[in-house]
């Protein structure tokens, strides 16, 4: 034993060994109370949700609802999610408004199970929700990463192809089943478990801040900001404080969505098209905004020549929002 003993270093007293652990233990206490001061939350009250959109088809105007879903793939409101149907090419390529600025001047609505279309010089047309599983299901390319759609049926394809006067379209669906894009492949500054569907706003995340100059008014939206104005918007809330405060803000909460801040929007050339004509402009917004919302040169490697304007939020809580919801800061201490 006393061999042992001696190639294992000489015993050490119990008293020794207790306080070895009531050091281990204090260490503990002490991280676990900083950790609990940590958390400590406060809510700085922000804005009130004004308006509240859904867009079920990428680049066609967005339905006005009173209250949504956010789930952890975009907005729903009964049978209408955002960005759950997407216009492609016979080859599986993505088509929105920067191709076809026309789009903007489809309006989709949900009747009774159906979506219906209407558009300047068309007649109504009713698509039923479901889609049936005996369609096809097509590999599409959308901002470079493959995901798949369901074919809505060749009434909408000829619908929506007529509309355009284009080559021929297709409608395709997403089903909750099928593999989400996820946004860390975008862009890097994303988390791992962030995701988006197929339809979403852009190659980044569905839920998207911004600040509107002339009123001072926040958005949450996924669509345009044409010529000093934006357009209808996912969440429209009021009582900002400044343009670009959101960009320096990290946790947000309305209702009981928790949402988390990850990188600023790049703003792209969808952004000039005219919502009232469907004609692409090309130089504003953009124009304007490249005029004070550039990004820091550190910064340029993400954004490029792209100016600013709002915030991508990925959704850490899941929940409710409806119009009147407060908006609120979360400023941890």
């Amino acid at each position: 034993m006393s061999g042992l003993r001696g190639s294992l270093g000489p015993a050490r007293p119990g008293w020794v060994w207790g306080a070895a652990a009531l050091l281990a233990l204090g260490a503990l206490l002490g991280a676990w109370r900083w950790a609990g001061r940590r958390r400590r939350r406060r809510l700085q009250r922000v804005g009130t949700v004004l308006r509240l959109f859904v867009y079920p088809v990428k680049s066609c105007k967005g339905v006005s609802v009173r209250r949504a879903q956010v789930t952890p793939m975009g907005l729903r409101s009964g049978d209408m999610r955002d960005r759950f149907w997407l216009v492609i090419t016979e080859d599986g390529h993505m088509v929105t408004a920067r191709q076809e600025p026309r789009l903007v001047l489809v309006s989709v609505g949900c009747d009774n199970g159906h979506l219906t279309f209407e558009a300047p010089d068309m007649e109504k047309l009713c698509l039923p929700v479901n889609v049936p599983r005996k369609n096809p299901v097509h590999n599409c390319r959308v901002f470079g990463q493959d995901i798949q759609g369901r074919d809505c049926g060749d009434e909408v394809a000829q619908w929506i192809t007529t509309f355009l006067k284009s080559q021929p379209y297709r409608l395709v669906h997403f089903e909750p089943s099928m593999v989400p894009r996820k946004s860390k492949n975008t862009i890097n500054l994303f988390r791992s478990t962030d995701e988006v569907n197929k339809c979403s706003f852009s190659q980044k995340y569905f839920l998207l801040t911004i600040s509107h100059p002339p009123t001072k008014t926040c958005l949450f939206h996924h669509c345009l900001w044409h010529k000093s104005r934006t357009n209808p918007c996912n969440t429209a809330v009021h009582h900002c404080i400044s343009d670009n405060v959101l960009d320096t803000w990290e946790d947000i909460l309305i209702g009981d969505v928790e949402m988390k801040g990850t990188v600023c929007c790049g703003r792209c050339i969808l952004t000039t098209v005219n919502p009232d004509t469907g004609v692409l402009d090309r130089k504003e917004p953009l124009e304007t905004l490249k005029s004070y919302r550039l990004c820091d040169p550190s910064e340029r490697h993400i954004y490029k020549t792209s100016p600013l304007f709002g915030k991508y939020f990925a959704v850490d809580k899941t929940g409710t929002i409806q119009v009147g919801d407060p908006v609120y800061k979360m400023i941890w201490e």
